[in-house]
């Protein structure tokens, strides 16, 4: 948007701002450039011009004196500013004239320069400065643009010149100053106006009337292009004069793109057509093909992620079957045969010895009964004797029938506490006469057996669940078994039993106040069928409970009843050793009261989240059996509460 000077009107495009400047102004209101007459016709000041600033020739011939004559251009019809000549005092001020024979080539049209050096110099007036000073009525003519590279003291000097208070051109200084004729021919050629040919100008859209200012105007143009190719080329050399020496005056070129030093310009060349071919080939690459890589890497991320999962899982999976003892690294035999070893090369067994117990091992496994190494009968016995004399703050203890203790042993630590509950479960039922029927009254098969009986009612449909779990295999493996097996093993045996699930704690900081009631009224419920008071002490009839949780199982042989009512049970642990277990056969109190303690469990001391009981409760006929094999297929704990 361009803004007039004048009247402060915004136009758009600059042959607009020229027409308005040349109608708006110039044609309006007129005045002197010379003096300080305005607001007068272009016919009054063209008068006033030719009268009142009449050049007059100097007598001597050398120059002029005081103020020169000026001829005033009509503004043609083209909406386009003219040029006008600087005065002969501002030539005069630069110590510049022209020489009759130049004025009299310019007249025909053929530009020559009879002058000396100094003469050479010859100043416009751009169509813009020629308005403003037309329109504004100032003194000065406007800004000079010199053809040709001049000093900023001649600019001010030009200016200068043209004010009614500056000083008057010495015209002794002046070289070359024109005659009276050379000044009529230059007033008929700028005051005549040309009709009869147009010139316009091959780079804007002026149109003149006289051949000689079409070319002062197209020098003007020159003249503002120059400057500027000038600072091009001069930033060009700068640039390149820094950058083609070094430290030992040897020329290089800096790549514009990076920091890469060439020797010569061809190297240069070809490392920036590298840049650039580059460029392009990376500029060619389709939108679709970078969909498709991010597809691609999509993709691979993915399978990546996958393989990382798969990897993970399979980690895990073997983590959790050599914690259960499927991983397939032996057993019962193999275990204590390993363990035996570790023995002799750390010299606490001798070799001898060695051989003597891998022996009787062989034999008990090849017979199938428990060697009895960890067997610690009379317990039960043992602590009914105590309750009826210590633990007077008890008000009933209720124990289970006799249960021998069977503890791990070095085939089995770590994962048999299943197995040696099963046996001490099978001690107190082969005491009882409602199955002496069913089970062999005295011998307690080894764990290896147990292990064959189990999948054997896997065989017989029992729990085909639990059995893929293990993959119908148990035999020379180190599982765990649970709840699940122990029920199938029973019911395999034609031994009524139940699975009850305490899927979830029942009381404050995560306890199981239900799980004490319910084994509660399991072993007092045959006591209480009578019509008397109960004693303080009774050891019932009832076969001790499987109790499991995660990572372990224990034997319930018993629960007390303490004065505040609170309740709590009697176990034996699989993970207690002989000598302990057989301190509750101690003639000392003190001894056995130690014993007993480790065998107290409060509602406090058992805060696991879920908690299995199994519960024998008979014997099963052989259709009840089937009835069961059929039911396990589907088979699922009875949760309490």
């Amino acid at each position: 948007m361009l803004t007039c000077e004048i009247c402060g009107e915004e136009l758009v495009l600059e042959e607009d701002m020229k027409t308005h400047l040349l109608l708006s102004h110039m044609e309006n209101d007129m005045g002197c450039p010379l003096c300080s007459l305005s607001g007068v016709a272009y016919d009054e000041l063209h008068f006033h011009i030719n009268t009142a600033h009449k050049e007059k020739p100097d007598h001597d011939g050398g120059g002029a004196e005081g103020r020169a004559g000026h001829s005033l251009v009509r503004p043609s019809s083209s909406p386009t500013p003219t040029t006008t000549i600087v005065d002969s005092h501002c030539k005069q001020a630069i110590g510049l004239s022209r020489s009759e024979g130049s004025e009299e080539g310019v007249a025909n049209g053929n530009r020559t320069s009879n002058s000396t050096p100094e003469s050479k110099e010859r100043m416009t007036v751009s169509p813009q400065a020629f308005s403003r000073g037309v329109s504004g009525g100032g003194r000065a003519v406007a800004i000079v643009e010199p053809t040709s590279s001049v000093s900023t003291g001649f600019l001010r000097s030009a200016q200068d010149s043209s004010r009614p208070t500056s000083r008057h051109c010495n015209a002794e200084d002046s070289v070359g100053v024109g005659s009276a004729e050379h000044t009529k021919v230059k007033q008929k050629r700028f005051s005549s106006p040309l009709k009869e040919k147009q010139f316009s100008c091959p780079m804007c859209a002026l149109v003149c009337t006289d051949a000689f200012i079409l070319q002062e105007h197209v020098e003007l143009h020159l003249l503002e292009e120059s400057p500027a190719e000038e600072a091009v080329l001069g930033a060009t050399s700068s640039t390149e004069a820094a950058s083609s020496s070094n430290s030992s005056g040897v020329k290089s070129y800096e790549c514009p793109l990076c920091s890469v030093v060439c020797g010569d310009c061809y190297s240069l060349q070809e490392h920036v057509d590298l840049h650039l071919d580059y460029g392009t080939a990376t500029s060619a690459v389709s939108p679709g093909s970078d969909l498709r890589l991010a597809r691609r890497l999509q993709e691979e991320e993915k399978q990546r992620r996958k393989e990382q999962e798969a990897k993970r899982e399979a980690e895990e999976f073997k983590k959790l079957q050599r914690q259960f003892g499927v991983d397939g690294r032996g057993g019962y035999r193999k275990q204590m045969e390993r363990t035996m070893e570790k023995a002799v090369s750390r010299g606490v067994m001798v070799p001898a010895d060695f051989h003597n117990k891998r022996a009787e091992m062989m034999e008990a496994l090849a017979s199938g009964v428990d060697d009895g190494r960890t067997r610690t009968q009379g317990v039960l016995g043992a602590l009914y004797v105590y309750y009826q004399r210590e633990a007077r703050d008890c008000v009933h203890v209720w124990l289970s029938a006799d249960t021998d203790h069977f503890c791990s042993s070095d085939g089995d630590k770590g994962w048999g506490c299943g197995y040696r509950n099963f046996q001490m479960l099978l001690s107190s039922l082969q005491r009882m006469e409602p199955y002496t029927t069913c089970l062999s009254e005295g011998s307690v098969p080894s764990i290896p057996r147990v292990q064959v009986l189990i999948e054997g009612a896997w065989r017989e449909g029992l729990d085909p669940q639990g059995a893929s779990h293990f993959n119908q295999r148990l035999q020379g493996t180190r599982a765990w078994i649970g709840a699940t097996e122990i029920y199938a093993l029973c019911t395999s045996l034609r031994v009524s039993a139940r699975v009850l699930d305490f899927h979830q704690p029942t009381g404050p900081g995560d306890t199981h106040p239900c799980l004490f009631d319910w084994v509660k009224q399991y072993f007092s419920q045959t006591v209480t069928r009578g019509a008397r008071l109960p004693p303080r002490v009774v050891q019932t009839t009832q076969p001790p409970l499987y109790l499991q949780h995660q990572g372990h199982s224990r034997s319930i042989v018993g629960v007390e009843q303490k004065k505040n009512g609170s309740l709590c049970l009697l176990l034996l642990d699989p993970g207690c050793s002989p000598g302990d277990v057989r301190k509750l056969l101690s003639q000392d109190c003190s001894t056995v009261s130690t014993a007993v303690r480790r065998m107290r469990k409060f509602p406090g001391n058992l805060k696991h989240r879920q908690y299995q009981v199994v519960a024998v409760e008979g014997v099963l006929t052989p259709e009840e059996k089937q009835t069961c094999v059929l039911n396990s297929r589907t088979l699922q704990a009875e949760r309490i509460p």
